[in-house]
């Protein structure tokens, strides 16, 4: 039973992000629509991460399978991927890096928030 509900629950935001995005005046996926309301239910802890735990855990270890469509549907426009290829190539490298670059950064400013955290909560160790 715990499951379904928590099946429910995703299937739910899935819904409502499907009415918000028939609703907004702009042209807005529906599934981002729904990961932001997840983040901001499970930020605002009306929604808690146990609700919907196994469910989660499953999906994202199941997660390749949903790139398969994707996958397989590039097939079907690889003479229009052709023309083009290097550029792709170009992008997909540089996006890389960046990705690389923006999360290396972000992880030095996290190790350094809490390392100023930690000075703050015992500022007795820092000093000699």
């Amino acid at each position: 039973m715990k499951i379904i509900k928590q099946i429910g629950i995703i299937f739910f935001i899935c819904w409502i992000a499907q009415i918000l995005e028939s609703v907004l005046p702009i042209d807005f996926p529906a599934s981002v629509i729904g990961m932001v309301l997840l983040f901001l239910l499970l930020a605002s802890r009306i929604l808690k991460v146990d609700h919907i735990r196994e469910k989660s855990d499953f999906l994202l270890a199941n997660m390749a399978f949903f790139f398969i469509p994707a996958g397989v549907s590039i097939i079907n426009y690889f003479d229009v991927l052709q023309s083009c290829v290097l550029q792709l190539i170009f992008i997909c490298l540089a996006s890389t890096v960046v990705t690389f670059a923006v999360t290396a950064y972000s992880m030095k400013l996290v190790i350094w928030l809490m390392g100023r955290k930690k000075k703050d909560v015992h500022p007795e160790r820092g000093r000699a």
